[in-house]
């Protein structure tokens, strides 16, 4: 049997952005549900992470999430098994009160996992692991180690594998804890990572600038063979323009119509040249526009400018040049989770 994995879907996030969302959309719309019609699947396995904010859900976020997802699963008879995210649960350490749970229960074919469960799906022994957190963490350890699932799934945070671009996770659970296992596949990360037998499968979009250039979508899981196939999102949100005297009369600036855009200057002798180049993108209808132009301050063959901008990653060297005797992956790590917290607020 054939179900689709999919993670991290993040429906709200940054307060129900109309241009985020209309890019969301088009995935659903053009490569999610027609691969799900081609393949003939009956069963989507979601990781965690359905809702963007913990702290309550914007009526226009539920509309669009009922109207995009839910009610296409629904009409299709389709089952969907959909585990508590951090961001889906209310509270910190505990996933009792969360948002899939009280929010989706008019749905009969959406079966939602707050605790660690064995499930049979296809055939296939699988263990749902919901976000672990401090009152639950001794059941969800005791039946990884003791559960008889030769496969898991979960919302996990574990060492050794990639958060974003640039970063691999210092802290976190010891992966040892799934030795047993033959397979695992988690959400929580949206970078797609793996060490061979842990499979971080990533998020079906961008969300941020560290996210551009990553190759996103959802997976098929063969429940026989354990095997799983990438369905790429062919869609990307954000770009990064290299201006080097371009000429703007030859530039398709019709391309960037409604996308997030960052011009990195590496060679501008014609200031007159360069305002038309940036005219013309913003006379397409860009949604967004960012310059850089400190480029030769930081030339390098490796240079990643979607690293250079992105918050996260401006914090993370930050903390890492800090002359300091404090632990710095701690550091790093709070910085993130309160991050993470304000961009749920504004």
């Amino acid at each position: 049997m054939k179900v689709a994995i999919i993670t991290d879907t993040h429906f709200g996030a940054r307060k129900v952005s109309r241009v985020l969302h209309e890019y969301f959309e088009r995935f659903y719309k053009d490569i999610f549900f027609p691969a799900l019609d081609e393949q003939g699947i009956d069963t989507v396995i979601h990781m965690g992470d359905a809702f963007d904010s913990r702290k309550g859900i914007d009526f226009k976020a539920l509309d669009w999430a009922k109207r995009v997802v839910f009610e296409p699963l629904k009409q299709r008879g389709i089952t969907m098994h959909l585990m508590v995210g951090n961001h889906d649960a209310y509270y910190k350490n505990t996933n009792s009160i969360n948002a899939v749970e009280l929010l989706l229960e008019e749905y009969d074919n959406v079966i939602t996992y707050s605790k660690a469960t064995e499930v049979e799906v296809g055939g296939l022994p699988i263990l749902f692991i919901p976000w672990i957190n401090e009152e639950n963490s001794e059941s969800s350890f005791n039946l990884i180690q003791n559960s008889s699932c030769t496969c898991a799934m979960g919302h996990l945070e574990l060492s050794g594998f990639r958060a974003h671009r640039g970063c691999i996770m210092e802290n976190g659970h010891d992966s040892k804890l799934f030795e047993n296992y033959k397979v695992v596949f988690s959400g929580h990360y949206h970078t797609r990572s793996s060490d061979g037998q842990i499979f971080y499968l990533g998020n079906p979009y961008e969300m941020f600038w560290n996210d551009v250039g990553d190759t996103r979508g959802f997976h098929i899981f063969d429940t026989e063979t354990l095997e799983h196939t990438p369905v790429n999102n062919p869609y990307q949100l954000f770009h990064n323009i290299y201006y080097e005297d371009t000429d703007h009369q030859l530039f398709d600036a019709g391309y960037f119509h409604d996308k997030i855009v960052k011009v990195i200057v590496k060679k501008k002798t014609d200031i007159t040249k360069f305002e038309k180049f940036i005219d013309k993108l913003y006379t397409a209808g860009v949604h967004d526009l960012k310059i850089v132009e400190n480029f030769q301050l930081i030339e390098s063959e490796d240079f990643e400018a979607g690293e250079s901008e992105d918050t996260l990653s401006i914090l993370d060297r930050y903390i890492l040049e800090a002359d300091t005797s404090l632990d710095k992956v701690r550091i790093q790590n709070m910085m993130r989770s309160t991050y993470q917290d304000a961009c749920e607020l504004f």
